[in-house]
């Protein structure tokens, strides 16, 4: 490979990583109906077709965004879970941390999980779904028992995610959210 092509293969992979990055910012700020080709190309001053060059549309950008987001969630699960000191207070940080996430990460958390993206879930899911699925695995299988590993984990992150959606959502009182993971973390490790 010369060092020209080398070169051009960099600065492709670096203006992708721009495009992204800038519409996560501007989602970020503006909300995702912001987020347009035409915005994308005016404020990373390239035209509008070289970004179609890398995405095939809106959809494309935000699955990109999204994959992003299924990486920082899964390294910050793994992180709270080994400092933790047992695997109960892994599940509290854990827990914690994914709601923190998601209120405060509000336009990525969106791209990952309520706009319409390429990812596949399930079986067939990228890899780096897979291992975000199983970061979140390790944290939910030792209360598993006497249920499937696999399927305690996919309730376990349902209802996380039913409570950071409604939370975000202005539909729960915000002054009750630790009350409210207490109760949710006590079912998992003692379910009566």
């Amino acid at each position: 490979m010369s060092v020209t092509q080398t070169r051009k293969e960099r600065e492709r992979a670096e203006r992708h990583q721009r495009i992204v990055d800038t519409a996560r910012a501007i989602a970020e700020t503006d909300g995702w109906d912001a987020v347009t080709v035409r915005r994308l190309a005016e404020r990373i001053e390239y035209s509008q077709p070289v970004l179609y060059g890398h995405f095939a549309g809106k959809d494309a950008i935000v699955t990109a965004v999204a994959e992003q987001g299924f990486v920082e969630l899964g390294v910050m699960t793994r992180e709270l879970r080994e400092a933790a000191p047992d695997p109960e207070a892994a599940l509290t940080a854990v827990a914690e941390g994914y709601l923190r996430f998601a209120r405060e990460r509000a336009a990525l958390y969106d791209a990952m999980f309520l706009l319409r993206t390429e990812l596949t879930f399930g079986p067939d899911a990228p890899q780096l779904l897979k291992d975000t699925f199983v970061e979140l695995l390790l944290t939910f299988a030792p209360f598993a028992a006497p249920h499937d590993e696999e399927t305690f984990t996919e309730v376990c992150w349902s209802a996380l995610h039913g409570l950071a959606t409604l939370d975000r959502g202005g539909r729960l009182r915000p002054d009750f959210r630790t009350q409210r993971l207490e109760i949710l973390v006590s079912q998992w490790i003692s379910p009566a």
